[in-house]
């Protein structure tokens, strides 16, 4: 049982900062912004649709728990975003209340980001599990 919640937690911690990383590498190139922040949407979908199958068919989680640990990456991820974001705002002229805003930010948009991630993975999850083909317990 400790094996299994260290496990779901590694993965939470890897896609979490996945997450991150794709928000900030996606944000690098000057060109063709629009192009380069789809992609980063396409990647993002196609790692949380990842994890959702992980949870549920990997590590047999119930929808409930696999939706949670998919939100918790989500939220992660968010929050490592407004930290590079606060970080960046320290090296570019900035105002005093854009930067408050940014640590604001490191609550919020987790929260925002993390509640939605937890309703659609619940969702998806939920009809994962109702799959004639999917044999598990829970």
């Amino acid at each position: 049982m400790e094996a299994r919640r260290r496990q779901w937690a590694r993965v939470v911690v890897l896609v979490g900062v996945l997450y991150a990383l794709i928000g900030v590498v996606f944000a690098w190139p000057a060109t063709h912004v629009r192009v380069w922040r789809l992609a980063a949407w396409l990647v993002s979908a196609a790692a949380y649709a990842a994890h959702i199958g992980y949870e549920r068919f990997g590590l047999r989680n119930a929808p409930r728990r696999a939706a949670w640990h998919v939100a918790l990456a989500v939220a992660l991820g968010a929050f490592g975003l407004a930290v590079a974001a606060t970080i960046h705002s320290l090296s570019v002229v900035s105002t005093h209340q854009h930067r408050r805003l940014l640590l604001v930010a490191l609550v919020v948009w987790p929260i925002m980001t993390g509640l939605p991630a937890f309703l659609v993975g619940l969702g998806a999850s939920e009809v994962l599990a109702r799959l004639p083909w999917n044999a598990r317990a829970e």
